[in-house]
């Protein structure tokens, strides 16, 4: 498998570091023949990004918090001031407090709720509007979402929710966006050993529960939820939309 995505043009948001399921997918998009557009958030995060940028050539590197309309106006000003038209668009994007990733949901704060949503679900609606006069004619828009949105996982609480909203999303916007051609999916990516996921309390005994339920008795590579995102970002996928694809080794689907 080579050349799937030859000639397109993918922008990745959410890159953190080199453990960052987003590195993955990038990298995974490079390996087929796409050219990169990373963004960042804050002076931090740029160093590490632009570090790995560096060894895809050819890779434009932009800022952008994407909770921040006029930053997601300008993204979309500079890509326009570059000719970029956008074929495929990764928002691997998430955060809620820490302390809302431990202990009983009830104990959730409003301003945490309100964290959450905005950064983990609205930011895939925000980014998808500003961009939509950059996204080529049959983009594909990808999310990560986890099993967390529809059944209860310990310790995931707020992100749990947020998820949810998130996977609502894709469907509302697989519908608007579909006359344009454009299509929206998501991977629900079984747990991997990232940064972010580690804020999670407990998180090794998910990753032990994982190898021991799960169909394939194992836990998720990285790299099998990159080549998923770029089938669902090819034109392979050009009749799907509105999914929610599960990489997880199969264990969406077990009962106790």
């Amino acid at each position: 498998m080579s050349g799937l995505l030859e000639g397109k043009t993918a922008l990745v948001m959410g890159v953190a570091n080199r453990w960052s399921i987003a590195w993955a997918v990038a990298r995974a998009f490079a390996r087929e023949g796409a050219r990169l557009i990373f963004t960042y958030q804050g002076d931090r995060q740029e160093k590490d990004v632009r570090e790995l940028a560096a060894t895809l050539p050819g890779s434009l590197v932009l800022p952008c918090d994407v909770a921040q309309d006029d930053e997601l106006a300008r993204l979309a000003a500079a890509l326009t001031s570059e000719a970029v038209r956008v074929d495929a668009l990764v928002h691997s994007i998430a955060f809620a407090n820490r302390e809302d990733l431990g202990g009983e949901f009830v104990g959730t704060s409003r301003s945490g709720f309100a964290l959450a949503l905005d950064v983990s679900a609205f930011s895939l609606v925000a980014a998808t509007r500003h961009l939509i006069p950059v996204l080529a004619p049959g983009a594909g828009v990808l999310t990560l979402t986890y099993i967390g949105s529809s059944r209860v996982m310990t310790n995931y609480n707020v992100m749990g929710v947020a998820k949810a909203a998130l996977e609502s999303s894709v469907r509302y916007l697989a519908s608007d966006l579909g006359p344009r051609g454009i299509r929206v999916n998501a991977i629900s990516a079984g747990p991997i050993r990232t940064t972010s996921a580690r804020a999670v309390q407990g998180f090794s005994r998910i990753l032990e529960v994982m190898e021991t339920r799960a169909p394939l008795r194992r836990n998720t590579d990285p790299a099998e939820v990159a080549d998923a995102a770029v089938f669902l970002c090819s034109a392979l996928a050009r009749g799907i939309t509105g999914v929610v694809l599960f990489v997880d080794n199969g264990f969406h689907i077990m009962g106790l």
